[in-house]
């Protein structure tokens, strides 16, 4: 059984936490891909911004059109089986305010149904090639966590979302976090979801937790999301160029013969070739 125990909240959110929507893709296929019911969901008067996050109108099954207001709920597995590791759901959209209220309301509810350990998955836009494996970033602040699951400490030192704020309430409540990481590639991060970076997020997690992940057919879209990368990469010159670039820096990381001041000196010439000095890292940064 995995450090985080055998009941655990799986955390993701929509927004700014959320490049590629690769961690709310893959926090809602597992939900898909089982059964599940809701066992708490907030009222959005209280936390969200109809400004920022605008109710959607739908025609249900009968034609007539329904309001959907934003959300955000904890979802209960319905099939979980004795001496089986339980993946309990909290997604939705990230809320724009009352986070410390909102972070206590959801705590609450994960310490009254005996959640034993918290993940949250993020992703984030990085200067990564889309034609390598997606790079996991998986922490926690919680050292014995650390030395069991071998789990890195961040040094991101910035802004934050919601899932920053809600593993930090958690961890204060007793209950060990850990979060992944999912490193989006910025040229289309933006501009489709990424089934590639999801599955990395499956992956990993599954190994974290020791419980059987759903992929569903995202081992299918990953591949097919490449293709659509790499047809496109080849009527666009400076794309191509750009991705090359990012190929070899990230081939210099991964190569096992690498020296540190090997790795440095390309990655200072890849910051020299986009017009940055070495102080500007990048976005690859651990939230």
């Amino acid at each position: 059984m995995s450090a985080l125990g055998d009941r655990i909240l799986i955390v993701a959110f929509d927004g700014w936490n959320d490049a590629g929507d690769a961690a709310s893709s893959a926090a809602g296929l597992i939900r898909s891909q089982g059964s599940y019911e809701r066992a708490l969901s907030v009222d959005p008067e209280l936390y969200f911004d109809y400004q920022y996050t605008r109710p959607h109108v739908h025609l249900d099954g009968e034609g007539q059109r329904r309001l959907v207001w934003p959300e955000a709920t904890l979802w209960r597995p319905m099939d979980a089986s004795p001496g089986h590791t339980q993946l309990w759901i909290l997604s939705g959209a990230e809320p724009a305010r009352a986070w410390q209220a909102f972070s206590a309301e959801f705590v609450d509810a994960a310490l009254s149904v005996g959640i034993t350990g918290l993940v949250s998955l993020g992703s984030m836009m990085s200067d990564v090639p889309h034609t390598r494996p997606i790079s996991v970033f998986a922490g926690s602040e919680n050292e014995r966590m650390r030395q069991e699951l071998e789990l890195e400490r961040s040094t991101y030192e910035g802004p934050v979302g919601i899932i920053s704020v809600l593993s930090a309430a958690a961890e204060s409540a007793g209950i060990p976090t850990a979060t992944l990481w999912a490193s989006v590639p910025s040229y289309v991060a933006g501009h489709t979801p990424s089934p590639k970076a999801s599955l990395a997020l499956l992956n990993r997690l599954e190994e974290l937790t020791g419980a059987e992940v759903p992929r569903g057919s995202l081992p299918t879209d990953a591949i097919t999301w490449e293709a659509s990368i790499d047809a496109a990469a080849a009527e666009d010159e400076e794309m191509t160029e750009y991705i090359r670039h990012l190929e070899t820096a990230r081939d210099t990381w991964d190569s096992p013969e690498a020296s540190g001041d090997a790795i440095a000196q390309e990655f200072e010439q890849y910051l020299r070739r986009r017009g940055d000095g070495p102080d500007k890292p990048g976005r690859d940064r651990r939230r």
